[in-house]
């Protein structure tokens, strides 16, 4: 699946938002997208501007020696990209791989990287305004992978820091 079908399906996209609802988020500040994707029933978010393309899950070739949140590498038009299992990289329990399981492929640090995730959900246009920085309550793992936590009607998305997610170093 790539971006501009994730964007344009209405099946998958439920961003649809009434005038009054666009005019309000205009009024608040500047707008981002984020591509949101679930996580044992948590909904995170990436600036749609880092996103590359979403990809069906694909062969992936395992690599040696390799950190364990790195599920390998896969070959994308002659590129050779990491991917990185999130659930591993934020120490969830290992889940099946399913028909909905997607690899977002991002551009990070100039570097093309797949996150493999559970499942694309949707793609949120939010104001910056209804984006809090991590609370101090929350330390640990937590302030290091999290750039956020936004608002959209009435969910809370977690927005990721991506460039911590990919280059940290494994605890």
């Amino acid at each position: 699946m790539d971006l501009k079908e994730l964007i344009n399906n209405q099946e998958q996209v439920d961003v649809e938002l009434s005038s009054e609802e666009e005019g309000a988020l205009l009024a608040e500040g500047a707008v981002i997208q984020l591509v949101s994707f679930v996580l044992d029933d948590v909904e995170y978010g990436i600036d749609i501007l880092a996103v590359h393309e979403i990809l069906r899950f694909p062969e992936i070739a395992r690599l040696p020696n390799a950190p364990s949140f790195i599920k390998g590498v896969i070959n994308l038009r002659g590129n050779i990209i990491p991917v990185v299992d999130v659930r591993k990289r934020f120490g969830f329990p290992k889940a099946d791989i399913t028909l909905l399981t997607r690899v977002i492929v991002i551009e990070t640090n100039d570097k093309l990287v797949g996150l493999m995730v559970d499942n694309v959900h949707q793609v949120v246009r939010i104001s910056q305004n209804s984006i809090e920085p991590p609370s101090e309550l929350i330390e640990g793992v937590s302030e290091v992978y999290i750039w956020g936590i936004g608002r959209f009607r009435e969910r809370l998305i977690v927005i990721l820091n991506l460039a911590n997610i990919l280059f940290l170093e494994e605890d």
